[in-house]
């Protein structure tokens, strides 16, 4: 990708005792969280998230950071420290750990279990460093403090990192629940005690910056949900996020209340829900869970199912419900639960499963229509109340997209930042921290890498453009058999559209004129392959173009004979 900030030249070398921090992912948009920050010429890194894809990648699997900017310094890394275990926060480590696989990897113990169940698909047995709330740890320059922080995950951690630059808080993904379902706080204390000590560099969550007040409490949502248990005529389908290990909780204690047994659908369900019993975090009462093989002995209402994608993702269990393509047949009795939040881009796919279960009678219960889901996010209350707690003397917003970037710095500004003392920076934008001043000082090339399949960066923005143009608009293919010495036509053309709205023998009209043009260009000597195809594409292009307004991908094919 080309460089993505023009106006930005390269950033100079890191001053004598300054601290430089680059982001690779996570500004400007919501998930691909990575952040470097160097010192004395040693790196740490927190977070190694994936972006999921758009409607406008087509056929793309997952989003990576771009690793070129430590391609070449990936043996000065200390470590990687993981905030948490979602996917926009730890998905991308397996493709780092391609490229050196001794990286230290620091979390909490959730964070590395579920992180370690990915790795093992991935045939990597990773260096680990588990970690908790109050402890600390040195790597190289960078001395790491880590405070509990509330999220829809738990055992997620906010870390202080100590140069002799200075200090820098990073919250990571958190809010300020006071009735968390498992006790856990957000360690506010702890905040305040290194907000009097200084700190130099304050960087926090910005997801939900532009909502007012505080989050609502996951305890809200138990009556909610018994009392869609208690109205489910028949089976009960709960889709959520494969790590949300709260909500799946108050899906079992629901489960009991009301005499249903439960089953999970989907691999990352089935792994992520094991491995958060097995270290304790999800309590699953005896007896209650059954295999799917059991499902058809089991009455309807006596069930709950517990799957994967709530976000519409197309492969999910619930997509494939929605399109008849999936074991279980959706029918009308059913009652389904969509227990999350839209992550912005995936309004309209999420759209088309409601609807797509709609259609075969379900009953369907989501954060439109019910109170099914809480943010994991702090609202722009909690946000000002950490603000004064800190009272950081810079302060660079993180996670989120421009206008919640936007939005949380206005409520720094009203806490007291000063204006000067406060960066809006994007991916690849690098930020130096010197003699307590965070000033942006240049930027890096931090372009998507893209997974198709087996692919890893293979598929450029060129790629992407061709699809799209292919999946609106169609193409034609044109092929001629020209003499290889005269450049002559001996054979064709033939013309075959696909999906470009044009029938095969609306080509008719545009034959002759091509065999003229063939004809002119063999008299004037052209019998160039690559001159004879341009030909072709644009006298193709400019009469489908007249005739259809359409622009379709024009694909000649020139053989020699």
């Amino acid at each position: 990708m080309s460089h993505p900030h023009p106006e930005l030249s390269e950033p100079p070398a890191v001053p004598e005792g300054g601290l430089r921090i680059v982001a690779l992912g996570g500004l400007g948009e919501i998930g691909r969280n990575m952040t470097v920050y160097e010192y004395g010429g040693r790196l740490l890194v927190v977070d190694c998230g994936v972006l999921f894809p758009e409607t406008e990648q087509p056929g793309i699997d997952l989003i990576l950071p771009d690793f070129e900017y430590i391609r070449d310094r990936l043996d000065d890394i200390e470590a990687v420290v993981l905030t948490h275990g979602h996917e926009d926060h730890i998905g991308a480590v397996p493709y780092l750990l391609r490229e050196r696989r001794d990286i230290p990897l620091v979390g909490s113990r959730l964070t590395l279990a579920l992180l370690e169940a990915k790795l093992t698909e991935h045939r990597i047995r990773p260096a680990t460093d588990v970690v908790a709330e109050g402890e600390k740890r040195t790597f190289g320059p960078f001395e790491l403090e880590f405070l509990a922080v509330n999220h829809s995950i738990p055992d997620a951690l906010a870390v202080a990192i100590r140069t002799p630059a200075g200090l820098v808080l990073a919250t990571g993904d958190f809010k300020m629940d006071q009735l968390p379902l498992d006790g856990r706080l957000t360690d506010l204390p702890g905040f305040a005690r290194l907000g009097a000590e200084g700190i130099d560099l304050l960087m926090s969550d910005s997801t939900n910056a532009e909502v007012p007040g505080f989050v609502t409490s996951e305890r809200n949502i138990g009556p909610v949900v018994d009392e869609v248990f208690r109205t489910a005529q028949e089976r009960l389908i709960v889709a959520c996020f494969a790590s949300h290990v709260h909500r799946v909780q108050q899906v079992l204690d629901a489960a009991v209340a009301n005499g249903r047994k439960v089953c999970f659908i989907g691999r990352s369900m089935v792994r992520n829900m094991g491995v958060a019993r097995e270290l304790g975090y999800l309590n699953v009462p005896e007896g209650i869970m059954v295999d799917p093989k059991e499902l058809d002995d089991i009455p309807g209402d006596k069930l709950v199912l517990v799957c994967t994608g709530s976000q519409g993702e197309p492969m999910s269990a619930l997509s494939r419900m929605a399109n008849r393509d999936h074991q279980i047949r959706i029918t009308a009795r059913d009652t389904v639960m969509l227990a999350s939040s839209l992550i912005p881009g995936n309004e309209n796919a999420v759209n088309r499963v409601i609807n797509g279960l709609t259609r075969w009678g379900a009953r369907v219960v989501h954060k439109g229509n019910a109170l099914v889901h809480v943010s994991g996010h702090a609202s722009a209350g909690e946000l000002l109340y950490v603000l004064n707690v800190t009272k950081p003397g810079n302060f660079m917003p993180i996670h989120g997209e421009w206008r919640h970037l936007r939005a949380h710095a206005k409520l720094a500004a009203l806490t007291g930042v000063p204006d000067e003392n406060i960066v809006i920076a994007e991916d690849g934008v690098v930020v130096d921290l010197v003699d307590g001043q965070a000033k942006i000082v240049g930027a890096v090339p931090a372009g998507y890498v893209y997974v198709d399949g087996l692919s890893v960066g293979e598929v450029t923005e060129t790629s992407l453009k061709d699809r799209r143009i292919l999946g609106e608009e169609g193409f034609v293919s044109i092929v001629v058999g020209i003499d290889s010495t005269s450049g002559k036509l001996v054979a064709g053309p033939e013309i075959h559209a696909r999906g470009a709205g044009i029938v095969n023998e609306d080509f008719d009209a545009i034959i002759g004129r091509i065999e003229e043009l063939l004809r002119d260009a063999a008299g004037d000597g052209v019998n160039d392959v690559h001159q004879i195809s341009q030909l072709v594409r644009r006298t193709v292009g400019k009469w489908v173009s007249d005739n259809y307004r359409r622009r379709p991908m024009i694909i000649p094919v020139v053989v020699e004979v």
